[in-house]
């Protein structure tokens, strides 16, 4: 059997996705949802876009204020990379938790641009999220566990 070429693939994924989502590994978890994305096959591999590049400038100040108030309640250092478990946790548990503080459905049907944008509409901006609340969310998120 050959080995994939890794570099290969992350060309033709850079060259064939111009949006990444930013969330791609909670949509693929379906943890939730996103009304904006694409779904794609690349190199018998899942990947997910964005079709909506204004919404993901929104979803990814999100996602860059949700890491940084994640690392403490997570037990992250700054400097290193994120665990796969750990990253599932900040953005299934982060989504799901400002849905929560939404007044809204915090589960695999939470809509991700619709959540954001409802929650900048509501608070003036990521940068005003009720952090404290959403990292409950955060902390006691669940991966589900893998099949035996």
């Amino acid at each position: 059997m050959a080995e994939y070429n890794e570099d290969a693939y992350k060309l033709a994924r850079k060259a064939y996705i111009e949006h990444s989502c930013p969330f791609e590994r909670a949509l693929l978890s379906r943890c939730v949802a996103c009304g904006r994305s694409r779904k794609l096959n690349l190199a018998e591999r899942e990947a997910i876009a964005c079709g909506d590049p204004v919404v993901r400038e929104h979803c990814l100040t999100f996602y860059q204020a949700l890491h940084e108030n994640a690392q403490f309640a997570l037990k992250i250092n700054p400097d290193a990379p994120w665990p796969f478990g750990k990253e599932i946790r900040a953005q299934c548990g982060g989504v799901r938790g400002l849905a929560e503080t939404l007044g809204g459905a915090a589960d695999d049907t939470t809509d991700i641009a619709a959540t954001v944008l409802q929650g900048n509409e509501r608070f003036g901006g990521s940068t005003e999220f009720p952090y404290s609340e959403i990292m409950r969310a955060v902390v006691h998120y669940e991966p589900r566990k893998r099949r035996s």
